[in-house]
């Protein structure tokens, strides 16, 4: 057996610039993760986003290995397990307590417990052709769920009338990913490759129309903290680097003009 297909150029072609495209895709939150080692902290980020994108690439990688001519999807999952491995780890490094108990508990359900169970029932209780029928439609799910994940940035974007946490780079890339992957998969009449990544194509169209709409526009006013001429507010360090509903209490120091100077300043709530 041929370790890869170059029978058809096209799915070979396909395929190689999948394999770019995604890890262009895999390197996006490197800047995030260089911030949180040099900080020492993780800021607020939420650990399931890369618990997840792991599971997807150990779940590709079961897939392809039960089919013939799938190398190209084999090689791009893996180098996606090793960078997936490394966010985690340094996650689980730099988190507080409470999110790396969440974070190692996340890993051990879905990573080992979940993936575990999808192996055994797979192989054990399913046979013949109709295992990776099934395994195909838990591939399909995932990648579509994972697809689907940026409808809170978008919300945000909307209801902020601000793309700043929503780059058009990573937005492109994430069209790019999921036209060069449908086609891979058109190409080797692979249903379960293609499928979820005509979801990956609508939401990542979405995002750039977005970007597109709201780029020129300002943040909404409501978001931030009052100021005025006589005070300045001064935020405590707990603040997260996407806005979440808890940052509406956050507590903060107002310092006026009566008490410049003074050894204590007074302490109040933000009335937004």
């Amino acid at each position: 057996m041929a370790l890869f297909n170059i029978q058809n150029p096209l799915v070979f072609t396909f395929g190689i610039l999948g394999n770019l495209v995604s890890f262009a895709v895999y390197l996006a939150p490197m800047p995030t993760f260089y911030r949180i080692f040099k900080k020492k902290s993780t800021e607020g980020f939420q650990s399931l986003p890369y618990v997840v994108a792991l599971l997807s690439s150990m779940l590709w990688i079961y897939y392809a290995t039960l089919k013939s001519n799938e190398t190209l999807l084999i090689t791009i999952n893996s180098v996606g397990c090793l960078i997936e491995s490394i966010y985690i780890a340094i996650y689980i490094a730099y988190a507080p307590r409470k999110a790396r108990m969440g974070a190692l508990k996340l890993l051990s359900l879905l990573n080992f417990v979940g993936f575990g169970l999808i192996v055994i029932f797979t192989h054990f209780l399913v046979k013949g052709p109709e295992r990776v029928q099934v395994l195909g439609w838990i591939c399909v799910t995932l990648s579509a769920s994972v697809y689907i994940a940026p409808l809170t940035i978008m919300r945000r974007v909307i209801r902020t009338k601000s793309v700043e946490y929503m780059p058009i780079s990573l937005s492109c890339a994430l069209l790019l990913n999921a036209v060069m992957w449908f086609f891979y998969g058109l190409m080797l009449k692979d249903f379960y490759i293609a499928v979820p990544n005509i979801v990956g194509f609508i939401f990542g169209l979405l995002q750039i129309i977005l970007y597109v709409a709201y780029k020129n526009c300002k943040a909404d006013e409501g978001e931030k903290l009052p100021d005025t001429p006589k005070s300045k507010t001064l935020i405590t360090p707990e603040i997260h680097p996407v806005p979440t509903q808890e940052d509406h209490n956050i507590e903060v120091i107002t310092i006026t003009e009566d008490n410049v100077g003074e050894p204590n300043a007074r302490m109040v709530d933000n009335p937004n």
